[in-house]
């Protein structure tokens, strides 16, 4: 099964270090973040939750949920949470999967089928394909989906970046230009006519090619 961006986000019940839960009911009516780990006690991944932790107020004010993911059962999760804290100077504050069967890694297309069903005996590097971002909307689409190697520490600004461009897109008919942050100028999506734009932004915009018209971002 291969995971796109639009795709319904698979469903899934597992076992976390808050209690068991249903995937699509933990989401609600929220957004949610899933990212995952191929192995606890990890130092790049001891780094991205340590953070995390330290983010989760900015999620919440975009009412996005996180929650991570690691191809270890939750025991293990509970006792590596302590170094988090010892070393990062925060646990985690999130829920925390256990994936011991692998069968979630092998939902979400992160490992092959044929990897087995236990995570017994398995390296990091054997799971080195487990480090992935999934960004989900309260529809339970996807919005979002980034790949990172093993050796390269994720950049969560840029997932809180992209969320803010995912909520204001979803919300106006606007897309935003490369390196955007929020409160810079938009662009207005190609769908909308121009006279369809000068209702909407009476006081005009920018347009160095007709294709490409730039206007303040809308509240």
């Amino acid at each position: 099964m291969t995971l796109r961006i639009g795709d319904q986000a698979p469903n899934f019940q597992a076992d976390t270090t808050m209690g068991r839960i249903d995937f699509h009911e933990w989401i609600g009516s929220s957004y949610a973040v899933l990212f995952s780990h191929p192995k606890d006690f990890t130092p790049v991944c001891t780094t991205e939750l340590g953070t995390m932790a330290k983010m989760k107020a900015e999620f919440d004010k975009r009412n996005t949920r996180i929650i991570g993911l690691s191809v270890d059962p939750v025991d293990d999760h509970e006792r590596w949470a302590k170094d988090i804290e010892e070393t990062q100077g925060a646990a985690p504050n999130y829920p925390i999967i256990g994936d011991p069967d692998l069968k979630i890694s092998k939902l979400y297309d992160m490992l092959p089928a044929i990897a087995g069903d236990s995570s017994k005996g398995r390296t990091a590097a054997d799971n080195q394909t487990v480090r992935t971002v999934f960004m989900i909307g309260p529809d339970k689409k996807i919005k979002l989906i980034l790949y990172y190697p093993m050796t390269t520490g994720r950049n969560f600004d840029e997932v809180l970046r992209v969320l803010d461009s995912i909520q204001l897109t979803t919300k106006h008919k606007v897309a935003t230009p490369a390196n955007w942050k929020p409160g810079q100028d938009v662009i207005i999506a190609g769908s909308v006519s121009d006279e369809e734009a000068k209702k909407q932004y009476p006081a005009g915009w920018k347009a160095p090619k007709p294709y490409l018209r730039y206007v303040q971002q809308p509240k």
